[in-house]
């Protein structure tokens, strides 16, 4: 498998990256002058301080805010939809969303419906959505990230679920990139440890399917290994102690490039799969369901020879220094889920049941065929449900 020298990048999002740059937010020029500030349904950046922190930001700018508190995880169309409603009731001209993934996925797509006609799935790509182009720009986004795991903060996808149809598909264009993140890691000291665990290895899958994905590229990759090396060392010491700053600052930095890579390459189908999972069992967490299926996934290509050489890099990277054969990144990725608590982690507390396997691999290609294509080497849907059996306990 050859790295590719070709890329194409363009990012317009300036980034305040480290501990104490929500203390700068004041300082940045907006794009608006009433910010729609989006929060999630829970509690967290009420008790943490977070949100009263942010605030306190936008009016030392002087800058007006509305605030709407309605994401969920898993963030569905309709709340989407009622997010763009008060947008437009409130006359908010950017939005500020200041969370973790959910409610940055949401942001993108509040963002563009609080100027385009009709309902999102108009505009989604992909299962029953109608494809249609946007008519209008989106309003301009700030975020403010609150975990590490989606790297939402610098890219322009969010990826939204509709019960109505059991699908859960990305959204996004390139029009609606933030134009200002800020990553603070200080804001992160109160995830708890197993959602800590959660969205760091959300994280490393990003990089992880980048490094594997037939689409990388020289730079995609350095960044990659960069971000998988800081994730593998620092995780578990975030999840042991969401109080060592050091921990939470390069598992954020892993997390944030994960952006960056994503935007040079494709991840591949163990996201789809993953979506398919959360469409059909809403309450599943994305990153526990991609802890679930990890092992399973990458074996599938290491089996197959598929680009060896990858993995070798990867598990190199993830402290194997004298790794020979692709098999040594199993060996590492499990001993890191070991390490992070989370490799007793089950399909079926989660309702999943056995025979659910060729729902869910057929759903995945439904909802995001996309993903399949940047996979190493073919996947079929037979070798999609097989991964899901292999992996159900």
């Amino acid at each position: 498998m050859n790295t590719r020298m070709n890329f194409s990048f363009y990012n317009p999002t300036r980034i305040l990256f480290g501990a104490g740059e929500l203390n700068n937010l004041h300082k940045q020029t907006m794009p608006g002058k009433k910010a729609l500030l989006l929060i999630s349904n829970g509690k967290s950046t009420k008790v943490n301080g977070s949100l009263d922190r942010t605030i306190e930001q936008l009016e030392k700018a002087g800058i007006e805010y509305a605030i709407f508190d309605k994401i969920m995880e898993n963030p569905y169309r309709s709340v989407v939809m009622e997010g763009a409603a008060f947008a437009k009731e409130n006359a908010c001209d950017f939005i500020l969303a200041l969370g973790g993934g959910a409610v940055l996925d949401a942001s993108v797509a509040i963002a563009a419906m609080a100027t385009n006609p009709g309902d999102l799935w108009d505009y989604v790509f992909g299962g029953t959505g109608k494809a249609m182009p946007l008519k209008n720009p989106g309003l301009p986004i700030v975020t403010i990230a609150t975990t590490s795991g989606t790297g939402s903060e610098i890219n322009c996808w969010g990826v939204i679920s509709n019960p109505d149809t059991n699908e859960k598909i990305g959204f996004g264009a390139p029009e609606l990139t933030p134009v200002l993140a800020i990553v603070d890691p200080e804001l992160m000291r109160t995830v708890p440890a197993k959602y800590t665990a959660y969205q760091g290895f959300d994280a490393l899958f990003h990089n992880t399917e980048v490094m594997i994905s037939n689409g990388v590229n020289i730079l995609s990759e350095a960044i990659a290994l960069s971000a998988i090396e800081n994730i593998t060392k620092y995780l578990p010491r975030a999840v042991r102690d969401g109080n060592d700053m050091e921990a939470r600052e390069r598992v954020a930095y892993g997390s944030t490039m994960a952006g960056i890579t994503m935007q040079l390459t494709s991840t591949t189908a163990e996201h789809s799969m993953e979506h398919s999972m959360s469409a059909y069992h809403h309450n599943l967490p994305h990153g526990a369901g991609l802890i679930m299926i990890s092992r399973a996934f990458y074996e599938f290509f290491i089996e197959r020879r598929a680009c060896d050489e990858q993995f070798i890099k990867m598990a190199k990277a993830m402290g194997i220094e004298n790794a020979d054969k692709p098999e040594d990144f199993i060996t590492a990725l499990v001993k890191l889920q070991e390490n992070c608590g989370v490799a007793d982690l089950k399909m079926s507390d989660y309702g999943f049941k056995k025979e659910e396997s060729m729902t869910l691999a057929q759903g995945a290609r439904s909802m995001q065929g996309g993903l399949f294509l940047a996979n190493p080497c073919e996947m079929t849907d037979e070798d999609c449900a097989g991964i899901f059996d292999k992996s159900y306990r």
